[in-house]
């Protein structure tokens, strides 16, 4: 299957509206990522801040992309590394300014060395300086020192920004809503990651580490060009009631659950996947129980992520499907009404039902304007994620204590309702069994 990719055009498009949110004397000053060392001389594997990468696709470190709307010699100019034989030798081909231009769509590029002296005269006679203040302080000051050389022309009729505005203002209220092209990103990437959860489920068997489960996920997101879109969990028994965990050092043992909350990004987008299911590849009579309740209850909060209802609809109607659920199960006692009230559901069910997702797996966005819950509206996408978890000091009926089971699948908001993005990977308890009773596949699961 053909990979999707981001049109040119749509960075262009991104930058043009940014452009006239922000009006013709704005600036915006939009810094790449900075290498970070792990240890020593052994550097993090870099990965692009997402303004950045939305703003430009350029893949890069050491840039600093300018955003000068109505600027006649071209209104996106990059400043990048300049090529360098020696240091392409040793750490990989470089774009420099020519490629920027001719592979990434500026309308001028000039070499990083150049910045000190050429962006301030960008910003001569604008008066809003749009840009990610507070972030970085070394930024701050040099964005500031940049002011500052041109606030020393001010006898010569030269005019410094007076106005500064945050990047997040009016960024991430645009990065909230995807286009096409975003979504077709990440439900490649949700295909990925359903993969690597089946790929998972038919590996697993009591005696495994946890870890060994995690290299199979590892295997299918590489294998698909894809990379960790942040640290996976894999939780067998009790360490599924950790909502972090990330130790994964555990035996799996017969008659445990495993829950598996992994997902990979692909050129950026971001898919977020939890699942959970029997290392013996067997429900047990009281784990079904709870799966099932939990299986409700998700149902129930996507049938809620639709145009129209508001951000905490999805979750009200989890909580709902829950509180009535361990009551059913003589966990809760009580009205189901006052339980509610009261969040008597909070000791086994203690976070929120979703997020916002997309280049960051909690992608930005203001989930409320003003006092009130915000709107969901076409081109959002979230995660829907309820979960219940009896730990070991539980107060619940013995027959539950151990369990932790969380699902969670990747929801786009449509015109006419919702697409599931993740809906290959399997989530009801007979597709769950089965899966877990095929032998693993070679070449594992299809893409769509």
């Amino acid at each position: 299957m053909k990979t999707p990719q981001i049109p040119s055009k749509d960075f262009v498009r991104r930058r043009q509206r940014l452009m006239r949110a922000l009006g013709d004397q704005a600036i915006a000053v939009i810094p790449a990522a900075t290498e970070r060392l792990r240890n020593r001389d052994v550097e993090y594997a870099f990965r692009q801040d997402s303004d950045f990468l939305y703003l430009t696709g350029f893949p890069e470190p050491e840039a600093i992309a300018v955003l000068v709307p109505g600027r006649e010699a071209g209104e996106y100019v990059l400043f990048c590394r300049d090529r360098d034989p020696d240091m392409e030798t040793w750490n990989g081909r470089r774009a420099g300014p020519d490629g920027a231009v001719s592979g990434y769509g500026a309308d001028c590029a000039f070499p990083i060395g150049d910045v000190d002296e050429i962006l301030p005269g960008l910003m001569e006679n604008r008066i809003t300086l749009c840009a990610p203040f507070g972030h970085s302080e070394a930024l701050d000051q040099r964005l500031f020192g940049w002011v500052n050389q041109v606030r020393a022309k001010v006898r010569a009729g030269v005019r410094a920004p007076r106005e500064f505005v945050a990047l997040e203002h009016h960024l991430h209220e645009q990065r909230l809503f995807k286009q096409a092209s975003e979504i077709r990103m990440m439900r490649h990437a949700a295909d990925i990651s359903s993969g690597a959860h089946v790929r998972a489920m038919q590996a697993c068997r009591p005696g495994m580490a946890e870890y060994e489960v995690e290299a199979e996920l590892l295997h299918e997101f590489r294998r698909h060009g894809a990379e960790p879109a942040y640290h996976s969990i894999v939780g067998g028994g009790e360490n599924g009631c950790i909502l972090h965990y990330v130790e994964n050092r555990s035996t799996l043992r017969d008659g445990n659950l495993l829950l598996i909350d992994a997902g990979c990004e692909y050129q950026g987008y971001a898919s977020d996947i939890t699942r959970t299911f029997p290392v013996s590849g067997q429900f047990t009579s009281a784990q079904r129980e709870v799966y099932e309740l939990v299986l409700e209850a998700q149902a129930a909060a996507i049938a809620k992520a639709v145009p129209g209802n508001h951000w905490n609809d999805p979750h009200d109607a989890a909580v709902g499907v829950l509180t009535r659920g361990l009551k059913a199960l003589g966990v809760l006692k009580g009205r189901p009404a006052d339980l509610i009230r009261k969040e008597a559901y909070k000791p086994y069910y203690m976070h929120r039902t979703g997020h916002w997702l997309g280049l960051d797996v909690h992608d930005v966005g203001d989930y409320r304007i003003g006092e009130a819950w915000r709107l969901l509206e076409p081109g959002m996408v979230l995660t829907v994620e309820p979960g219940l978890y009896f730990g070991p000091r539980a107060s619940a009926p013995k027959r539950f204590r151990g369990i932790g089971i969380r699902i969670e699948d990747d929801v786009a908001i449509t015109r006419s309702g919702h697409e599931v993005l993740s809906a290959d990977c399997p989530k009801t308890v007979a597709a769950v069994e089965a899966c877990c009773a095929a032998a693993p596949a070679a070449a594992g699961p299809g893409m769509r």
